[in-house]
């Protein structure tokens, strides 16, 4: 910022306290810093406008004062408007002509000037207004909203409002919303601003509203309220799912769908056209095990999401999953008997025996499977012999080893194609104390069902009797 000045005009002081009255084309000059390797910088008068930021023909601020109106106020104190007569109306127009000449960020085409104010929080995006007449309107048509604040909804939601009616509908690419203090009673504002946002074509919304366990922001009609031929990504944090089945069937571009430290209680999760899916620290009903239906999908992460492993559907185009099953998993039996009485083992409203994870996981080129030793789930899904026809890189960890070696032995021989397997062994990573690599002995014939494996490695914290067993039992596979 070399040289530039803003031109405004500032009454006296009242008894009321201070008041500033910025005209409606303050103007700013800009010049340019010459120099190889020097990038232009451009200071934001930072002016707490919030809404109001866009009426009327001048704005006027008065207390409470915040910082950024001190911080604006004093940047007009020595800058007082410079006096002309009728006969320098010449003189002025030329040298407007030269300010504008000279503002190269504001002569930068819409596109450009929209990429770089979507990496603003929208509060600071509406302060542009005050740049230059080149930025009076701009904020309106950003297309990417982000809603960051450090308190509660309360706090924003009479920006909000008028900032999404003033936008008078003008189209949305990403829509975010992050608060810190939660909802309060003002969650039906954060559906509302979603249907509107929705109605402007948005392709991504995020949200993250963080709150107490018992007081996430509730979302009911999820087919209703995210119904949109334009969205293709949608992440939720602290958000509860209060229908029975979560149906994205009215999201036909739907792509990325995203789960944070969420609840539900949806007993089926469906969509045609989702590629990537992932749940992580996600609660809900020990009593649900979930169906997952989406035969389209890519990549797949479970991690510690579920109370009950979820049933997935048939998945041909599935490249990568990644399933943890968390210690706090109902799934888990301490005698691993797999009776139809053992409320561990099969305490549900509706008794399934069929497969539940594997067989939607056995197009997978690339496959992290890992669980707490007293899991039965997936010893009990190997009963049904699933057969990965396109694993190439596969890691586990002690589950599949202890208390005996059966489930090693089954997923390896029904991995035809395995290139690399890694065993985690007692070692939750990601710095393990001792790292073995092993390869196939070229003197040795290869094993039949391993013929395309090259690599092997196990990561342990030190090498015990469990370990010795796993290293001789891969030694037997050549």
């Amino acid at each position: 910022y070399n040289g530039g000045r803003i031109v405004g005009h500032r009454p006296p002081q009242t008894a009321g306290g201070p008041t500033i009255k910025i005209p409606s084309s303050p103007r700013v000059r800009v010049s340019p810093i010459h120099a190889p390797g020097v990038c232009l910088v451009l200071f934001v008068v930072a002016v707490d406008v919030q809404a109001a930021a866009a009426c009327g023909h001048c704005w006027s601020i008065s207390p409470p004062v915040s910082r950024a109106w001190t911080l604006a106020r004093h940047l007009f104190d020595g800058m007082p408007p410079k006096k002309r007569g009728k006969k320098d109306k010449g003189a002025a127009a030329a040298e407007t002509l030269q300010e504008v000449s000279h503002d190269h960020i504001g002569a930068l085409p819409d596109d450009a000037l929209h990429h770089i104010l979507s990496f603003l929080p929208a509060q600071d995006v509406v302060r542009t207004c005050v740049l230059a007449q080149r930025w009076r309107h701009l904020w309106k048509s950003t297309r990417a909203l982000r809603i960051i604040s450090p308190g509660s909804i309360a706090e924003i939601k009479m920006f909000v409002d008028h900032l999404l009616l003033l936008r008078a509908g003008s189209p949305i690419d990403k829509f975010e919303l992050h608060t810190c203090k939660g909802l309060s009673k003002d969650d039906i504002h954060v559906i509302l601003w979603v249907r509107s946002v929705v109605a402007c074509k948005a392709q991504a919304i995020e949200l993250d509203i963080f709150q107490s366990f018992h007081n996430w922001l509730e979302l009911d009609d999820l087919h209703l309220v995210f119904a949109s031929q334009h969205l293709t990504r949608l992440e939720f944090a602290y958000v509860a799912f209060n229908d029975s089945i979560l149906n994205f069937s009215r999201c036909t571009a739907l792509q990325d769908l995203h789960i944070r430290m969420c609840y539900f209680q949806a007993k089926r999760i469906s969509s045609h056209s989702l590629k990537r899916l992932s749940f992580t620290e996600c609660r809900s009903s020990d009593r649900i095990r979930t169906r997952i239906h989406t035969p389209n999908l890519i990549s797949l992460c479970l991690d510690k999401a579920f109370p009950r492993a979820p049933v997935l559907e048939t998945m041909p185009s599935l490249s990568e999953a990644v399933v943890a099953i968390h210690d706090g998993c109902a799934d888990l039996c301490n005698v691993l008997c797999e009776n139809f009485s053992c409320a561990a083992c099969y305490g549900l409203e509706e008794k399934d025996t069929s497969c539940v994870l594997l067989q939607g996981l056995s197009s997978a080129e690339n496959l992290t499977l890992t669980a707490q030793s007293q899991m039965f789930i997936f010893r009990r899904d190997l009963k049904w012999f699933p057969t990965f026809r396109n694993l190439k890189k596969l890691l586990l960890n002690e589950h599949w080893s202890v208390p005996d070696l059966s489930a090693l032995s089954c997923i390896l021989e029904h991995s035809p194609v395995l290139e690399k397997l890694t065993l985690q062994l007692f070692s939750k990573g990601p710095k393990h104390n001792v790292h073995i690599k092993g390869s196939p002995d070229p003197k040795e014939t290869p094993a039949a069902r391993l013929q395309h494996l090259k690599i092997v490695e196990v990561k342990c914290k030190l090498v015990d009797e469990n370990v010795l067993n796993v290293l001789k039992f891969l030694d037997k596979w050549n």
